[in-house]
């Protein structure tokens, strides 16, 4: 019997068994429902993500199962605007790790939480290192961007600390993948953030403290950046980059050998 579809939640059970035995990575795309502003929907974390994700695993087809989108995270910073729905970080790391627990217990050995929204990064990568301390499976998480980061460097055009949120990158990326979801007459830049040579938000990271402020207290519209820099053809320069890098994570983790521990007492 072979594997019918990447796509997890289509294969029967005696499927999935194949798939493991194949040892074929597990993907999961995390984001969040919340504000974007005035011009983008509530779901652009979760879509961009599993969107991102569903391209690498065309491009890794043998190699790949996806999972099902998780479309809520840690995001109370946001909950000042109407829509956004938050999740206590204990609970979704909990959730998280009650997914890989499961996939594991499969016979999956190695799994990759792919995130959309900065807030949750830490708590993924928390719960993939608790995971792999508890079970037989290698578990790594990225955030989409991170592994084009070159590509955000390359098509911005937006200084440090405009590409945050509802901004040119994501924006540019909404835009090629549902051009029709996006308000534009409604797009708008604000940047109220204060000065500061030790925190800023940026999807090019940089920043060398983490502190999150209520999101009401530096954005009225719910924007950080400048989403009228943003353009079609900058989002599928993005699109293109991320697709490749993470199907070729996705290929070396499947690769990866599990190396046994040592225990020096």
């Amino acid at each position: 019997m072979g594997v019918s579809s990447y796509h997890y939640a289509e294969l029967t059970w005696p499927e999935i068994r194949e798939a493991a035995r194949e040892g074929r990575v597990v993907v999961l795309p995390v984001g969040s429902t919340e504000q974007h502003g005035p011009h983008l929907p509530l779901e652009v974390d979760s879509f961009l993500c599993h969107q991102v994700c569903q391209g690498a695993a065309a491009l890794a087809a043998d190699d790949v199962l996806l999972m099902p989108q998780l479309s809520y995270g840690f995001n109370w910073h946001h909950i000042d605007f109407p829509g956004t729905i938050g999740i206590g970080w204990d609970n979704f790391v909990r959730f998280l790790l009650d997914i890989i627990r499961s996939v594991a217990h499969h016979k999956f050995s190695k799994m990759l939480i792919v995130n959309g929204h900065g807030s949750n990064r830490t708590l993924v990568e928390v719960a993939a290192r608790q995971a792999t301390m508890d079970n037989p499976i290698i578990c790594a998480a990225c955030d989409y961007f991170e592994v084009a980061r070159d590509a955000v460097h390359e098509v911005r055009e937006s200084p440090q600390g405009w590409v945050a949120h509802a901004d040119e990158i994501e924006t540019s990326l909404y835009l090629y993948l549902r051009p029709e979801g996006v308000r534009r007459d409604l797009m708008q830049a604000e940047n109220n953030m204060l000065p500061s040579e030790f925190w800023w938000q940026d999807l090019e990271g940089g920043a060398r403290v983490g502190m999150m402020e209520w999101w009401s207290t530096f954005s009225h519209s719910g924007v950080l950046g400048d989403p009228t820099k943003a353009s079609a053809e900058k989002g599928e320069r993005l699109y293109r980059a991320v697709t490749e890098q993470l199907a070729a994570l996705i290929r070396e983790l499947k690769t990866r050998p599990i190396r046994p521990r040592e225990d020096h007492h």
